[in-house]
């Protein structure tokens, strides 16, 4: 896994962009409003392995944290959102015939986002919204981290130590059934220790349906609400010292199976990212899963 995996989290938390009564997104975000003068807080739990590896060495890699957004609403259409991600990497393969495990963690770089509502259409008991989104990654992470072999490759280090760029454009539908969403992002990397991720690219689309109860009546605590989202990624090449790295990189196609039990504070939600189709470059190491579950609350 290399280090696109937290960038595809760092998107995953900010679907916490929808109003809190309503279902949204999982893994990515949705155009629905926060509220003038309201916070949102978001804790999602992350837990993603890697161990396809088409090479002698069986490098498994696993990576699990703590993903903390908190949003705010300036204004009816103007929200903005800070991320801090505590991620524990651990890598293992074989060397030498001994199996090497190697882990770091810590907290990674902060990214901070602004979103714009650009369009509204308002009708009873539905609405759409469109609104595109920017944000930048401060390097706030140790990207220096090393252990008894020395310096920890860059899918290790809690951060990366280079400003990176985010922005899109993301759309939406909510009625009191069903909702929809679909975004469209870019992520450009910034270069560090002689090391630039890969720009990466995605489309997504989410549908969400409401499950419980069948038929709205009064005095309902909660409404629980099934949901399948899809997330083309596309990575481009690390480069190392100037030089594209070959065996990183690539295309892969995740279906995501959700659930969230939504009040009119809070929310419980879960989902588990799973790759159905991945052309990887060389002996980049394949996605087994990406599982995510957690809170958000409003207040």
């Amino acid at each position: 896994m290399k280090r696109s995996s937290m960038h595809k989290a760092w998107i995953a938390v900010l679907g916490v962009w929808g109003g809190v009564v309503c279902a949204a997104p999982i893994t990515f975000n949705t155009a629905l409003p926060i509220s003038q003068d309201e916070w949102i807080l978001r804790e999602q739990f992350v837990f993603m392995k890697s161990a396809n590896d088409p090479t002698p060495m069986n490098r498994r890699m696993e990576v699990s944290g703590l993903m903390t957004m908190l949003g705010y609403g300036v204004t009816r259409d103007l929200a903005v959102f800070a991320v801090l991600p505590y991620m524990d990497r651990r890598l293992s393969m074989n060397m030498g015939g001994s199996d090497v495990s190697r882990s770091q963690a810590g907290f990674g770089d902060a990214m901070f986002l602004g979103r714009y509502t650009a369009y509204e259409d308002n009708a009873p008991g539905s609405t759409i919204r469109v609104a595109p989104f920017l944000g930048v990654k401060a390097p706030t992470g140790n990207d220096h981290a090393s252990d008894r072999f020395g310096r920890l490759p860059p899918m290790l280090q809690p951060g990366s130590g280079s400003w990176d760029w985010q922005g899109g454009v993301v759309a939406s539908y909510q009625s009191l059934d069903w909702g929809g969403d679909v975004q469209l992002a870019h992520q450009s990397n910034g270069k560090a220790n002689g090391f630039r991720a890969g720009a990466i690219t995605r489309l997504d689309l989410s549908v969400q349906r409401r499950l419980w109860p069948g038929t709205l009546s009064e005095g309902v605590p909660g409404f629980l609400y099934g949901g399948l989202e899809a997330n083309l990624i596309h990575t481009a090449k690390d480069r190392v010292n100037g030089m594209g790295d070959p065996n990183s990189g690539g295309t892969t196609l995740f279906l995501t199976p959700t659930l969230q039990y939504v009040t009119r504070k809070w929310v419980l939600e879960a989902g588990i990212q799973i790759p159905i189709s991945q052309h990887l470059n060389g002996t980049a190491l394949k996605n087994n899963y990406i599982l995510t579950t957690g809170f958000r609350l409003n207040f």
